[in-house]
């Protein structure tokens, strides 16, 4: 039998993550204002697991909680998205030289296969479906390697850097690029390449400097 603390805490998790996810594929977009009551009654759920989501949502810097005012859906810092990226730039180059010099044979093949995935999405049209293997391919280096926390860290200090990943694969068609980086990334893992598959990990993540500028200017209300 579920005791209602198990039941609670399982609708806050799952308001948490249903309002996450429409906050990060833009289905909900920067600078819309929300309600406890609004979502609470889209999710079927009571207020309760939805102001616990929205506090949380808040201290990832997703929503703008302002008193006597309301709650707003963060515009895009492109402060935080350049603090997210150098780090992951940073950190990343590491965790590459460090899958050269030794990497599973298993993360190999889910490397391996997790490409594979990435390539159906072109014929799909999937933007969202993309981004989730980016980002498992980049999870699957750090698992690889023993860092697992390490990447559940980063992911706290990334919202608004993913945020303009999502963005930048709605719209923006340069899918072939990133997933060519991505095997060539894999291909000096394998070929325990460290010096190229550094570099070319740090090309990759600077990607989002050239295209955060493009973003800008053609969804200027989305950005502060």
């Amino acid at each position: 039998m579920i005791n209602k603390e198990t039941q609670r805490g399982s609708t806050r998790d799952y308001s948490y993550k249903k309002l996450k996810l429409k906050i990060l594929n833009l289905e909900l977009e920067p600078g819309t204002k929300i309600s406890e009551k609004e979502i609470a009654d889209e999710f079927h759920v009571s207020r309760t697991p939805v102001r616990e989501a929205f506090m949380k949502l808040a201290q990832e810097e997703l929503l703008d909680i302002i008193p006597q005012s309301g709650t707003i859906v963060s515009r895009i810092n492109l402060d935080y998205v350049e603090e997210g990226r150098f780090i992951r730039e940073k950190i990343e180059k590491e965790i590459v030289i460090l899958a050269c010099n030794e990497f599973p044979e298993d993360d190999l093949f889910h490397l391996e296969t997790n490409l594979a995935l990435q390539e159906l999405c072109i014929g799909k049209n999937n933007f969202y479906q993309l981004y989730e293997l980016d980002e498992e391919f980049h999870r699957i280096l750090f698992n690889g390697v023993g860092k697992a926390r390490t990447w559940k860290m980063l992911q706290l200090l990334n919202s608004h850097f993913n945020r303009l990943r999502l963005l930048r694969l709605s719209k923006v068609s340069n899918w072939d690029s990133i997933i060519s980086q991505h095997k060539s990334i894999y291909q000096f893992i394998v070929e325990k390449n460290s010096e190229e598959g550094s570099q070319m990990m740090e090309r990759h993540l600077q990607m989002a400097v050239v295209e955060k500028e493009i973003m800008k200017k053609k969804y200027p209300h989305y950005f502060i």
